[in-house]
Parts: C-alpha cells; sequence; structure tokens
C-alpha cells in the first residue's frame, strides 16, 4: 500500500509540474478517460474541456505546485488531500490561487489515473 501511497503523491506532483510547462501529454496520461473537475465556480468540466482549455494558450503558470498531501488506499481507489497554490494568467488576467483539494485517484491497466478532483479556495500565503 505505500508504494501506492506514493505513485498518487507523484501523480500529484506531476500534474502540478505538467501545468507549468503545459505538458499534455502527461496531464492526459495521469487524467483518468471519465475525469470530472468540479470548478471553484460551481461549473463542471470533462478530461476533454480541461486540456482543451490548458491547449488554448490563453493559461500560463509561474507557480504550479501541491503540497500538505495526505493520502489515503483503499483497494484500487485513492484519495488525496493537500494544498495547491498557483500564480499565472488565465485568459490576460493575473491570478494567485491557493485551495486545499479532494482528488480521487483509481488504480487502471494504465497505473493510478486522476478521476476526480474537487477544490476550494483558501488564502494565498
Amino acid at each position: 500500500m505505500g508504494d501506492d501511497i506514493q505513485m498518487i503523491v507523484q501523480g500529484e506532483k506531476d500534474i502540478a509540474a505538467a501545468h507549468l510547462s503545459l505538458d499534455l501529454d502527461v496531464l492526459n496520461r495521469l487524467y483518468h478517460p471519465d475525469f470530472i473537475i468540479a470548478q471553484p465556480d460551481g461549473t463542471f468540466e470533462n478530461k476533454t474541456d480541461v486540456l482543451a482549455s490548458y491547449g488554448s494558450g490563453e493559461r500560463h503558470w509561474t507557480l504550479a505546485e501541491v503540497d500538505q498531501l495526505t493520502v489515503k488506499v483503499s483497494g484500487d481507489s485513492g484519495v488525496a488531500f493537500g494544498r495547491w497554490r498557483a500564480i499565472g494568467i488565465n485568459k490576460e488576467l493575473h491570478f494567485n490561487y491557493a485551495a486545499k483539494f479532494c482528488s480521487v485517484w483509481v488504480k487502471t491497466n494504465h497505473g493510478w489515473q486522476n478521476f476526480a478532483y474537487q477544490s476550494c479556495e483558501i488564502p494565498f500565503e
């Protein structure tokens, strides 16, 4: 189980790093085909929506990181809780964003993949 926890932790870190370089291949590999994200404004986006948004050229990150991670695993499911911090530009608007998040992972034939994600904004520190 310890290896599974470390793989999910690494997956969270790899997703954050992929934001900095806009590495859509990494995001495509780590997001499950049925990935869904509940955005802070209450809208839902699927994997296709997210990858299209990141590939649009309207978003750029100068900081994207996760920390304060706690991961729980049960069978082929895992949940990561942590803090996300980001600085960047989205549609020409600058942002400093921090959130606490809950990220659901599932073990598939392709390894651990992020299945669902939700966050709530917190003060940026």
